[in-house]
């Protein structure tokens, strides 16, 4: 065979290629943002993990606990609106990478910590790194995923959130144990969480089209509906996505205030008020959070199931949220009552199933924005639960502390803060009637 002819057949099998299935890319890409957030979550949790070990050997009380777990959120918050003006600026691919380096280097250097000062400012640091990550992955998904996938897509992402932490209980305790060191284990996650920076750069890309293994027909999936709600989106009122985005920062306020209270003191309730020591808390944290993780997937998958069967958006998510934040509300009501140690953890594996169908609120700016302000309406959500990042941890302490460590307190506000986030998810306004006059 000529080298022209070769060419030929090269050429005339990628086209073959293109032409035929569909390929997977955009999964793969919430594969590897999937990959992140558990990794940025195992980071996050390794504090709280650590912390009666830390507190032991830094002779730091509750207040001081409480204000160094608050640390991390107060870069976090102050980095979310302005991550997300960098990433519709700069794209996602480029922040994410500088943000996983960065964080992996502050996990690092938190290793090296003298006190409780020094290990703050590692978790000031950490906290500004990881912040971009969320909301970039809010843009990822407004670029390439068709709208009928957006929730799974959410969801996917977001679920690595509570696998993160449920791993990050049971790693970062057994790194301890087996290294005898929480020093040791801080920078072995770090220098882990840098090489994953690398596959980040290496695999992701901000669109479809300047990806090289999407093929035609992957790309007529994307773009089809793509085009079908970028018409919706970038026509949306300004009233009525200011609207909405009151509702959804409320709703992300009620629903982060318990979120970051368990991921922040459910370790030390585990340790303090059921008795539990350092590898049965982390044994127990890992069920409570993959409980979580199955919690955050069932959501996507019920949710786009039911939108195809031709359920209104509003319908389906208020329901789904509504019924699942009630739930929430009654566990903590009911968990003062529970003495047995099996049965507290089984409800708080409950708890967090139902806690993470709030995970769908990851799709929402997606849906609700222009594709141009994607970033940094999700920053703007993601500010409002970093700021209960900070408020909750600090609170929480101080509630202890002035409550002489009882818990019952804790769980009451945090059933409030469910009921809070009900209410705020029945009043986002997904202006369906404007979007079906424009998709027609």
């Amino acid at each position: 065979m000529s080298e022209i002819d070769q060419g030929r057949f090269s050429v005339g099998a990628a086209a073959d290629v293109n032409r035929g299935q569909a390929t997977n890319v955009r999964w793969y890409i919430f594969v590897i943002v999937f990959l992140l957030v558990v990794i940025n979550m195992v980071d996050r949790t390794a504090l709280s993990i650590a912390m009666p070990t830390i507190a032991e050997e830094f002779l730091i009380g509750p207040a001081m606990q409480g204000l160094i777990l608050s640390s991390f959120f107060w870069s976090y918050a102050l980095m979310q609106i302005p991550g997300g003006w960098m990433i519709d600026r700069y794209g996602a691919r480029s922040v994410i990478t500088m943000s996983t380096v960065g964080w992996g280097v502050f996990q690092t250097i938190a290793g090296f910590a003298t006190g409780g000062v020094s290990l703050l400012l590692t978790r000031i640091g950490l906290g500004a790194a990881e912040a971009p990550l969320f909301p970039a992955g809010a843009k990822l998904n407004s670029n390439w995923l068709a709208k009928k996938e957006r929730a799974r897509g959410a969801v996917f992402m977001d679920s690595g959130a509570p696998l993160g932490a449920a791993l990050g209980g049971v790693l970062i305790s057994w790194l301890i144990v087996a290294l005898d060191s929480w020093r040791l284990a801080f920078i072995a996650a770090g220098v882990v969480t840098v090489l994953l920076g690398w596959l980040a750069w290496r695999y992701l890309r901000d669109s479809p089209t300047l990806h090289p293994s999407v093929n035609d027909a992957e790309m007529d999936i994307i773009k089809d509906v793509g085009e079908t709600s970028q018409v919706s989106t970038e026509t949306e009122p300004t009233h009525v996505l200011r609207r909405s985005l009151v509702s959804l920062v409320a709703g992300r306020t009620g629903w982060a205030m318990i979120n970051f209270g368990l991921l922040t003191w459910g370790p030390s309730y585990l340790a303090q008020a059921r008795g539990f020591n350092l590898k049965e808390m982390g044994g127990a944290t890992f069920v409570i959070f993959l409980a979580g993780m199955f919690g955050s997937l069932a959501a996507g998958f019920i949710a786009d199931k039911l939108l195809a069967a031709g359920f209104r958006r509003s319908i389906v998510y208020k329901t789904l949220l509504g019924i699942t934040g009630l739930g929430v509300a009654a566990t903590f009501i009911a968990l003062p009552y529970v003495s047995n140690p099996v049965v507290a953890v089984a409800v708080l594996s409950a708890t967090l199933f139902l806690l993470y169908f709030g995970s769908l609120y990851w799709s929402i700016p997606a849906i609700l924005a222009p594709k141009s302000r994607v970033g940094i309406v999700g920053g703007t959500m993601n500010f409002a639960g970093s700021v209960s990042g900070i408020v909750v941890p600090i609170l929480t302490g101080f509630i202890l502390q002035w409550t002489g460590g009882s818990y019952e307190t804790v769980l009451g506000f945090f059933a409030g803060c469910a009921v809070v986030y009900v209410i705020a998810t029945a009043t986002i306004d997904f202006n369906e009637s404007h979007v079906e006059r424009k998709d027609r």
